[in-house]
């Protein structure tokens, strides 16, 4: 059993070798609170850059990982605990050397190539170029997770196991609001040990489901609605990300002709997260599957990889089928270096292009939406005429949408679905 102090010298060594510096200066931000404007004597929730957190262990406010290459020394530098800190906070002293030693240190090594990554540090001139090509060998170094890394991350998707489950209580409720909802969810992974939530919660009922980034309201879910939630609570800031979509009361034929399309296109694409696969691919193959099913319901004509071709799916799956996650949400996804991204409308919001590698955890989140201000554009209907029934189109544009997302392991072997135990099968979904 690995102790933290061993976990952290092993992110270190690994860091080294991916960067392969001789005699350059490394230093990373944690950055600081923000404050709340109006001048409240109050600062937003801190959360330090990522490269900060894996490589110093902790989450401290204004500090600084230092590496010479030179010497191979690794230094983490801290702000003095102040009174008011103490008293204020109830804060003791944070791990490291006290921040003000930094600047000697760096004095020693003066007119080395210094590279500042994470948050900028005040004082410190970086060396742009150097930076940049460091950048993305800290992100490869960083996005195959370790152990600590994965039990944490597991214990975030527990948490978020126990929201869902208050939200789909709270949703058997009569006039219940989707404001209610996130309300019971948010509650729920904080006493099943979530610290906050990782990123703004997510819940869209009705026509709102087809919001991508909807914000509950106080809108009432109305009896045979779907009901979109995209929530994951973090812990030590490792966030879980996870959505699903009831419906509340009796559903139709089209609840369930849409669901069983995004269902079978989830479960497609989950069991191909293996170790080699190219997400951009995955992407479009798991595109071709929505097709078909639009095919199926009639919405789309064509053979459905011509129709992913010219992008007629992304009317209806405008996002990419998902991201890396660990240290906050979509961390460390990128494109590799070389890797452009695309302006073609049906991959220009891919998160990441690059291939799977053991040890990545990810989401997998295929969606269906009828999203109004996109479908009724009078420049996209006369693109897809051809190959769309505009006239079906109004018949679904009240249902919403659908997306389906889990956090996956990929391993040697089989991937992992880290949220296998939050359900998904439509008729768990429904509510009455």
């Amino acid at each position: 059993m690995m102790t933290p102090d061993d976990v952290i010298a092993a992110r270190r060594t690994r860091a080294a070798q991916a960067m392969s510096l001789t005699d350059e200066i490394l230093l990373v931000g944690a950055g600081s609170p923000v404050p709340v404007p109006g001048g409240m004597d109050q600062v937003h929730a801190f959360a330090p850059h990522p490269h900060y957190q894996w490589l110093a262990g902790h989450r401290e406010p204004g500090g600084v990982v230092a590496f010479d290459a030179a010497s191979n020394e690794w230094r983490d530098f801290v702000p003095a605990t102040t009174e008011d800190d103490r008293v204020w906070q109830g804060r003791a002293d944070a791990p490291g050397e006290p921040l003000a030693t930094l600047e000697p240190w760096l004095r020693a090594r003066t007119g080395r190539p210094t590279a500042v990554l994470g948050v900028p540090l005040d004082r410190v001139p970086s060396d742009v170029t150097l930076a940049e090509s460091l950048e993305p060998r800290l992100l490869a170094a960083r996005r195959a997770k370790d152990e600590h890394e994965l039990g944490t991350i597991q214990r975030a998707c527990d948490a978020t196991r126990a929201g869902f489950e208050a939200a789909r209580r709270v949703l058997a409720r009569a006039s219940v609001t989707e404001r209610a909802i996130e309300i019971e969810l948010t509650a729920a992974c904080m006493r099943a040990g979530g610290h906050a939530m990782g990123y703004h919660t997510i819940v869209g009922s009705g026509p709102n489901a087809a919001v991508l980034h909807f914000s509950a309201g106080e809108r009432a879910v109305g009896e045979g609605e779907f009901v979109l939630i995209d929530a994951g609570c973090h812990i030590e800031g490792y966030t879980a990300d996870v959505s699903r979509t009831f419906v509340k009361g009796t559903p139709t034929q089209q609840h369930r002709d849409l669901y069983a399309i995004v269902l079978e296109a989830e479960v497609f694409a989950l069991g191909r997260c293996r170790a080699g696969q190219e997400w951009r691919e995955l992407h479009l193959q798991t595109a071709v599957k929505l097709a078909e099913g639009l095919v199926h319901l009639g919405i789309l004509r064509g053979e459905p990889a011509g129709l992913v071709e010219r992008d007629a799916h992304a009317n209806f799956f405008p996002h990419g089928l998902g991201h890396l996650v660990g240290l906050g949400v979509r961390d460390a996804s990128a494109y590799l270096p070389g890797r452009e991204r695309s302006d073609r409308f049906g991959l220009a919001f891919l998160r990441m292009d690059l291939p799977l590698e053991t040890g990545f955890v990810t989401t997998v989140e295929p969606g269906l939406y009828f999203i109004g201000p996109l479908l009724h554009q009078p420049d996209r209907r006369e693109r897809f005429a051809d190959c769309t029934d505009w006239d079906e189109v109004e018949r679904w544009l009240h249902i919403g949408g659908v997306r389906i997302e889990d956090d996956v392991l990929v391993t040697d072997a089989d991937p992992v679905n880290l949220t296998a135990d939050i359900h998904k099968s439509f008729e768990s979904m429904i509510v009455s």
